[in-house]
């Protein structure tokens, strides 16, 4: 088709829209980037926007410097893997059965009830404390993936989705003698990456961002996870793990630099997946599966 000048005009004000939309989103994390590559006197000063002044890496060097910041990263690391997994696995399997209507699954909706109850109440930290505590996980990398392994709000996310498949998937797979776990896992899995994509990515920000569970559960700061080692050392300024030829280093950081290395930190392993997953968010959820 031939562009007439009024859409070429539309296309032309929509790339500029867009372009000054990415550059608006983009400028926080540019901002935060250079801070952390200045100076603590520059940073203080507020004299830092978008390029590093009086460059300096003492911020990343304190974070990267040590060894006990490579274990907590190593921890996290397998936190994030481990965790993620399980969480999906059982994510999947409890999503499926749930979304069977009352004829094939006759107390769904009371599965359902007690599902949405542990999102309204809870029993509070110290009996969640307790609980971990009783069955031996504190101090363990287990005790960071197992209480939070089965997230209600994702599995809620899933097996709607679930329902919104069309039923004659299902049926012809019966109708070619494929058993449950034949159509969760051949049709149901494959049709559902762009749910699962979504749900992924928030179980592994929730567990690459939790701090507070690792230092309430871990007893020993180098089984600390990656955000509870630095909450302990920037935030709370903890000196205990600073040695003496440390101190020169600390007299070129403040505490802006120190915590925008930290959040640089934290989010960069994000940045770095989110664009892997970015194509199953917008690609067609069924396009395609049923032809009549």
């Amino acid at each position: 088709m031939k562009k007439t000048l009024g859409r070429r005009l539309f296309l032309g004000c929509n790339f500029v829209f867009l372009a000054a939309i990415s550059c608006l989103c983009l400028m926080p994390i540019i901002h935060i980037l250079a801070i952390s590559f200045s100076s603590g006197a520059a940073a203080s000063a507020g004299k830092v926007l978008l390029w590093p002044v009086e460059f300096s890496t003492a911020a990343y060097q304190n974070v990267f410097g040590k060894p006990e910041y490579l274990r907590a990263f190593w921890v996290s690391l397998q936190r994030v893997l481990l965790g993620t997994s399980l969480s999906m696995f059982l994510t999947i399997l409890t999503a499926y059965p749930l979304s069977r209507d009352s004829r094939q699954f006759r107390l769904r909706t009371a599965y359902v009830w007690i599902f949405v109850f542990t999102i309204l109440f809870n029993g509070g930290l110290i009996p969640w404390y307790m609980t971990i505590k009783t069955i031996g996980l504190i101090d363990s990398l287990w005790a960071l993936v197992l209480p939070g392994a089965v997230q209600v709000f994702n599995i809620i996310l899933l097996l709607n989705f679930y329902r919104n498949l069309p039923k004659e998937l299902e049926e012809s797979s019966r109708i070619d003698g494929a058993g449950h776990f034949t159509t969760l896992w051949k049709i149901y899995v494959p049709l559902s990456l762009p749910a699962l994509a979504t749900t992924g990515l928030f179980t592994m920000v929730g567990h690459w961002n939790s701090w507070f569970d690792g230092m309430i559960l871990m007893n020993h700061p180098d089984k600390y996870p990656l955000q509870t080692f630095l909450q302990t050392i920037i935030i709370n300024l903890d000196f205990r793990f600073l040695k003496s030829q440390d101190a020169e280093l600390m007299i070129q950081l403040s505490d802006r630099t120190s915590k925008a290395a930290q959040i640089f930190v934290a989010a960069f392993p994000i940045l770095i997946v989110y664009p892997f997953l970015q194509k199953f968010f917008i690609k067609g959820i069924v396009m395609g599966s049923v032809k009549e």
